[in-house]
């Protein structure tokens, strides 16, 4: 889809576009279209739902811009969050309206407060509880909002108690299967082309705990998941990574540990060690937050009676 935006003089489009086209650049990459403008005219394409916000946005600006004569950053990071609330487009031919990602229980909204109020937060719960989904919902929106200028997603690279043996191709196409987990929550909140635009303008990077060492992230908004399968060196490497301006949000399950010392795991250790450094947060999920088939939470409860049962089993054969 195409629409053409006729603007009033040269310079209207100057205080529109903003220096260096910073202004431009920000609706682009928050509505996921192109721009482009030549003799007063401002062309946006891309999918009609992502060109329709895109458009909104820029009427509300030349609005600012003709009432007021000139426009503040402030504005601008105000005008287009309130048009890229977190939204997916549903695929052509259906007929549900795009929706926005909320917290569904009362530990999630506790997890998203804690983002919006400390630098680090740790995240530990059960499977389906949202941890890795909500965080990137949250860094979608920090993203488009311009508070950030790039989202990493980490994740180690274990396997889960199975080897799979030799894989062709080169490193990334090794550690792909790995990240997948991490493409198919993004994938939630941004639709693939938009995911593509992203990754080749380096505002969204998915890469393995290892490629971060000897790194400095700043302005970024980090997420580490599956973080229960990381070493206590590998923790303290990835929280020093941390930079000026940026968010970090770790996730994982400390009762699906992969490593073959789960003592070890760098999530359980640092419990104990950052507990209580202000600015950094721990938030708990339980079973009552798990959001996926009602089933999940029924395999979760019988798994945690089953461990219950086993260690009150060895107690008793050691008495």
């Amino acid at each position: 889809m195409e629409r053409i935006i006729q603007l009033a003089d040269p310079d209207e489009a100057r205080v529109l576009f903003g220096a260096r086209d910073v202004y431009l650049k920000m609706v682009r990459d928050a509505c996921g279209v192109n721009v482009t403008a030549r003799n007063g005219l401002l062309k946006v394409d891309g999918s009609e739902g992502a060109v329709r916000r895109a458009c909104e946005v820029f009427d509300q600006l030349i609005s600012v811009i003709r009432r007021t004569g000139k426009l503040y950053k402030s504005e601008v990071i105000d005008i287009v969050y309130s048009h890229s609330l977190i939204a997916t487009e549903r695929p052509p031919g259906t007929k549900t309206q795009p929706q926005a990602f909320a917290p569904r229980t009362e530990g999630q909204a506790r997890y998203i407060e804690s983002i919006k109020a400390n630098d680090i937060v740790f995240s530990i719960g059960p499977a389906g509880t949202g941890k890795t989904f909500l965080a990137v919902a949250v860094a979608v929106s920090a993203l488009r909002r311009g508070s950030v200028r790039k989202i990493v997603l980490v994740r180690p690279v274990v396997e889960a108690g199975e080897s799979l043996g030799y894989l062709p191709g080169n490193v990334m196409a090794k550690v792909n299967p790995y990240m997948r987990p991490l493409y198919d929550a993004l994938g939630e909140m941004v639709d693939f082309s938009q995911i593509r635009q992203y990754i080749e303008r380096d505002l969204v990077e998915i890469a393995p705990l290892a490629y971060m060492r000897g790194r400095t992230l700043n302005d970024a908004f980090v997420i580490l998941d599956e973080a229960q399968n990381t070493s206590a060196e590998q923790m303290k490497m990835f929280l020093t990574r941390m930079g000026l301006r940026s968010k970090i949000v770790i996730t994982g399950d400390i009762t699906q540990v992969d490593l073959p010392n789960p003592g070890r795991s760098g999530l359980i250790l640092i419990q104990n060690i950052l507990k209580d450094i202000e600015g950094i947060a721990f938030v708990y999920l339980t079973k009552k937050d798990i959001v996926r088939h009602k089933l999940v939470q029924e395999i979760v409860h019988a798994y945690h009676l089953f461990e219950e049962r086993r260690a009150g089993n060895e107690k008793s054969a050691e008495a």
